[in-house]
């Protein structure tokens, strides 16, 4: 039994589909109490704000670009998003017309939104991203390895990316929809986690199911397990069909009550979005907006 076989047959996180969906149903009675103006605030800056088209190009990224650098001076009231997620041959446009403080340049890579080609492109992907400007480097887990149970090979794939992509953060997609079992969600959070990665995400949105809330709770629940035994804080991101405020409020709610307040902040918590910026802005303005 190699070192990642340990890791899943020692860890005592729960993952039966029906104690998850229980867990999860009582964890949400709780989601209401969080639906304020300071939490829907927060989780607009916690937005990877995202296109991901066939149809971009260097000018409606620019513009994509130059849309949040305007809204620092027509919303002063609110934070800005976390970070601008665009394919990775964009990472250029989005880190020369970028020009407000404190959002990151973030991209999908390594054969995103399915992981299948070569290691070497995958590889050289991650790193003219970074070489480009990106600071977070969203990719897919190889779904292939992992259902052949080829756990060594698939870490040492990830191990590379994020060697690879050297200090920008290594966000890894389980692509839960795919996995569909709270136990292959939690084999794929453990084994991504032990291969380097800075944060584990639900889902990529372009192929199977987006996020669930079931997904999330056992996945914050690998990362406290994780953290207990390392020391390491792993940040969780939500991504794939969260369009509403409710919708938030219920992820960072798992979030809360799974991991506790110290994740709730940038640099450990995201939702990947596009829509849900206008939802939530529209929400905390009392009226309908859109400005993305």
């Amino acid at each position: 039994m190699d070192r990642y076989q340990e890791a899943i047959a020692s860890s005592k996180v729960i993952a039966d589909d029906a104690a998850v969906a229980d867990a999860v149903k009582k964890i949400l009675e709780k989601a209401p109490e969080n639906m304020t103006p300071e939490v829907l605030k927060f989780l607009f800056s916690s937005i990877d704000l995202t296109t991901l088209s066939t149809e971009d190009s260097v000018r409606s990224v620019a513009r994509f670009t130059e849309r949040v650098n305007d809204f620092d001076n027509d919303y002063p009231q609110y934070k800005n998003v976390a970070a601008i997620c665009v394919y990775s041959n964009f990472a250029d446009v989005v880190s020369t017309h970028l020009e407000v403080e404190g959002v990151d340049v973030a991209v999908v890579a390594a054969g995103f939104p399915s992981s299948q080609t070569f290691q070497a492109v995958k590889v050289a992907d991650v790193a003219l991203a970074c070489e480009a400007g990106a600071n977070e480097v969203d990719i897919v887990l190889n779904l292939g390895l992992f259902l052949d149970e080829d756990y060594e090979e698939l870490c040492d794939e990830l191990i590379e990316l994020k060697h690879t992509a050297k200090h920008a953060k290594l966000k890894v997609i389980l692509e839960t929809g795919a996995l569909k079992t709270a136990e292959n969600i939690k084999k794929a959070s453990i084994l991504s986690m032990y291969s380097e990665a800075d944060f584990i995400k639900t889902s990529t949105g372009k192929i199977y199911q987006g996020a669930s809330l079931e997904a999330a709770y056992v996945m914050c629940e690998c990362i406290k397990e994780y953290f207990a035994i390392s020391g390491r804080k792993v940040g969780f991101k939500a991504a794939g069909g969260i369009r509403t405020p409710e919708e938030a409020v219920a992820y960072y709610t798992i979030v809360k009550e799974v991991l506790g307040e110290e994740w709730l902040n940038h640099d450990l918590f995201r939702i990947g979005a596009s829509s849900l910026a206008n939802s939530l802005l529209s929400a905390l303005e009392g009226k309908e907006v859109k400005y993305f």
